[in-house]
């Protein structure tokens, strides 16, 4: 997985596309993830945070499977498959130019949309479990349980950071 919004654009690049000797001061040749990827699947979380110019760049790898690294000359072959997520709806990241249209349509063979946490409460329950028992196997101490009134509350609650909210909510 490579967290598109984590990295800047230029490092961004050269980490996905690798470096070749001599492209700027101090670079070496060094395989980038599209490379290591050869074969598998390469996760692209937060795709929408990418910039145009480097999605024009997927998009070609996308269509050629070859990619050229950073200061490179010559092409390389790759077989590799992806899945991407956006942290917006696919279709207002459309709406607002965040993603390329022709990306979206070559990445977007099958589109799973999933509800915030608020649309669908009865998930939470179950994601306390999951989080309490990590922890208490991470921690080798017996699991916990949330009292009603806490579950009553975390029910009512409208979660704008999800499920990532309900995990720290539950660290504390």
């Amino acid at each position: 997985p490579i967290n598109c919004a984590a990295i800047p654009d230029n490092l961004l690049e050269a980490t996905l596309f690798g470096t070749a000797r001599g492209a700027f001061t101090g670079a070496i040749d060094k395989a980038g993830l599209l490379e290591n990827a050869q074969g598998g699947t390469l996760l692209l979380d937060e795709l929408n945070s990418m910039s145009l110019e480097l999605q024009a760049k997927l998009l070609r790898v996308i269509q050629e499977k070859k990619i050229r690294r950073v200061g490179a000359l010559r092409e390389k072959p790759i077989d590799v498959k992806f899945i991407s997520t956006c942290n917006i709806p696919p279709s207002q990241a459309l709406e607002t130019n965040k993603i390329r249209m022709d990306l979206f349509y070559r990445l977007a063979v099958v589109v799973i949309e999933i509800p915030a946490l608020r649309q669908r409460t009865s998930d939470i329950p179950l994601l306390c479990r999951y989080f309490l028992d990590q922890w208490a196997a991470g921690s080798r101490q017996p699991a916990v349980d949330i009292s009603d009134a806490v579950a009553e509350m975390f029910d009512r609650y409208p979660w704008p950071g999800n499920v990532r909210e309900l995990e720290h909510t539950l660290k504390a």
